[in-house]
């Protein structure tokens, strides 16, 4: 009788068909599974036919390959498949038949390993979907404090040993010296730091170490970005 995709009685003989089978003929794809996959009009439901949507799925990676693969695509689907699995008839069961199922525990567990299977599948695909995503990266918006050890240090010299600092994650902003008085000005300057690589206790530090112009370090303002 061969293939018929056009009633649940052929999909579910084409189901018990690719239960012990990878392939419509032999042991490797070939024509015979391409005209078969292109008499189907959409994906087998899995759960109904997980068989005959496994091989779906299988033949489907190779569609790039079709027409490299082996064997003679002029045969109809109709062709191939199982001989009289579509149109026997369901037998009807004997009294002893009621107790004894041989194949439901087969068909269940199946069902089963497919369902989970799927599951599987589903829950990598939303994992690689996760990772692909780009995490986001916490930044701060600081407004710091350089002040000078008096009137006579050279504040030029002081911005530009500051900024001459170089951290990943850091980029200096915009500064201006501002007035405290005496004559003496300060340096404000803006920043922004990438969180989780720059450490504002380590840069204040560095910034410290200038001791021919810097007296001391402050911040004046943090903001989350």
């Amino acid at each position: 009788m061969g293939f018929d995709f056009a009633s649940e009685a052929g999909l579910s003989a084409a189901n018990e068909f690719f239960a012990s089978r990878s392939y419509v003929e032999g042991e490797a794809a070939s024509q015979a599974d391409v005209v078969t996959y292109k008499a189907i009009s959409s994906a087998p439901d899995a759960e109904k036919y997980p068989h005959l949507a496994r091989w779906y799925k299988h033949i489907a990676s190779y569609e790039s390959e079709f027409s490299s693969l082996p064997g003679d695509s002029s045969k109809p689907y109709t062709a191939y498949g199982p001989a009289e699995l579509a149109s026997r008839p369901k037998e009807e069961k004997s009294g002893d038949d009621d107790d004894i199922d041989l194949f439901g525990s087969d068909d269940e567990e199946d069902d089963q390993a497919a369902k989970e299977q799927a599951a599987k599948l589903a829950e990598l695909k939303k994992k690689k979907e996760g990772e692909g995503k780009p995490k986001a990266v916490a930044k701060s918006f600081v407004t710091l404090e350089v002040k000078p050890w008096d009137d006579e240090t050279n504040l030029e010299e002081m911005e530009a040993n500051v900024r001459a600092i170089e951290m990943d994650g850091l980029v200096w902003g915009q500064s201006k010296f501002v007035a405290v008085g005496y004559g003496i000005k300060k340096l404000q300057i803006n920043l922004v730091v990438e969180d989780e690589k720059v450490s504002l206790d380590e840069l204040q530090q560095r910034i410290e170490e200038d001791e021919d112009h810097v007296q001391s370090t402050d911040i004046a303002a943090m903001q989350k970005l």
